[in-house]
């Protein structure tokens, strides 16, 4: 099937073997993260600074890193996921790097007090969630508990606090029986369960030093004079952003990049409540008994359907999802004021869907013109490239290789 909407392969975005962490390293790990030069360069090629941006979608906040070096004095960012609000909070919430320093002493000398009496030690409450032994030894558990009993009782500010549970979380990840390797939340083998034996502590602190160090040298200096407002719930503003620039999720969460299952361990020690229901809550977590047949998108759903009816609804889900997330999005726009979407096309049945395609659909009925949409090697995103579009065990194929940057202007 031939492109409704040209796209155009322009090599100067694929930023060969570049990562996220040559512009602005990331204080968190966090699936299919945007990675910031593309923002950076696609900026200076529309000639965008100044003015005001949107993040529907800012997971661990990449748009937010192009505002600050392009000089954007106002952005605004959403995410349903609690994990990924607090990891922006921590990158973009201005802090006095000494306050930081003086938070890290404290800390330490709670912890090593608190240690030091046993007694005090064992009335400590662990969290009591699903499967907790399942994923912690008791020995880790109780480490775990010790930091977060310190943290949230250390003599201090909430915008400090938040920053130290960045570390915190990345510690609960790596000290669990976790393959740290995946984004989906999978067991290590039996026979690793026993040499495994992690340090919490000293791990803890070596990622709370990295986060200051990142946060001092890179985030803070940019900070001033920024208003960067943060949110899982979106708030209108109607005809008031200069600019949306985010990468969508590209399909549900439950067959491309589980965004639930990779936070659920941190979200559930940080006392997140739905902790175990945030990938039915994002896009395309819910279904729906219809096909999408609205759209170019339509014809796509139609032969996964011949194969599967119960995945082409899956999928029908997301663009349910997608095309009333832009339609929202639209209305926030000012005229003139462009949306970026960065987006990959994903594979289902061995069927390639054209999202980016449907993007620049749904925006010209939603009063956008497509400018132009640029295609890109997708050789430095954290996510999983195979997957298994038969559902046979032992066939697998390449999901993604490509990357789309979709880019409208509000014409009216």
């Amino acid at each position: 099937m031939t492109n409704k909407y040209p796209v155009i392969r322009n090599c100067h975005y694929d930023f060969s073997g570049q990562s996220y962490a040559n512009s602005y390293p990331n204080l968190h790990k966090y699936p299919a993260t945007m990675i910031p030069q593309i923002g950076i360069e696609l900026f200076k090629e529309l000639n965008l600074s100044g003015g005001k941006l949107l993040d529907p979608y800012c997971g661990s906040g990449s748009s937010f890193t192009v505002g600050l070096d392009r000089g954007l004095e106002e952005m605004y960012g959403f995410d349903l996921n609690p994990l990924a609000i607090l990891i922006c909070k921590a990158k973009f919430t201005k802090v006095p790097i000494p306050r930081l320093y003086e938070a890290n002493q404290k800390l330490r000398k709670a912890v090593a007090n608190l240690q030091g009496n046993q007694g005090k030690v064992e009335q400590i409450k662990r969290p009591d969630f699903y499967h907790i032994d399942f994923w912690f030894s008791k020995q880790v558990t109780q480490q775990l508990a010790i930091l977060r009993h310190c943290i949230e009782r250390l003599d201090t500010s909430l915008r400090i606090k938040d920053f130290l549970r960045v570390p915190f979380s990345e510690t609960v990840r790596e000290c669990s029986y976790t393959r740290n390797n995946e984004f989906k939340l999978y067991r290590m083998a039996a026979t690793e369960l026993l040499a495994f034996q992690p340090d919490v502590l000293g791990l803890f602190w070596e990622k709370l030093n990295q986060a200051v160090k990142i946060y001092e040298t890179y985030y803070y200096p940019k900070l001033e004079g920024t208003k960067i407002t943060l949110s899982r719930q979106f708030r209108p503003k109607f005809n008031y952003y200069d600019v949306v620039l985010t990468s969508p999720p590209y399909g549900d969460s439950k067959t491309t990049v589980a965004y639930g299952q990779f936070s659920l361990l941190s979200n559930e020690w940080l006392g997140i409540k739905e902790a175990r229901q945030i990938d039915q809550m994002l896009m395309g977590g819910q279904r729906v008994k219809t096909l999408y047949s609205h759209s170019l998108i339509q014809d796509y759903l139609l032969e996964i359907s011949k194969q599967s009816e119960q995945r082409a609804m899956e999928v029908s889900s997301f663009y349910f999802d997608l095309a009333q997330s832009i339609q929202t999005v639209a209305q926030h726009i000012k005229i003139g004021g462009k949306a970026i979407y960065v987006v990959g096309n994903r594979r289902v049945k061995n069927i390639q869907l054209p999202t980016d395609q449907f993007i620049a659909e749904q925006f010209e009925e939603n009063e956008f013109k497509h400018l132009f949409t640029y295609e890109r090697l997708l050789g430095n995103k954290a996510m999983p490239l195979r997957n298994s579009p038969t559902n046979q065990k032992g066939e697998s194929n390449r999901t993604m290789t490509q990357e789309f940057i979709v880019v409208c202007e509000r014409s009216k």
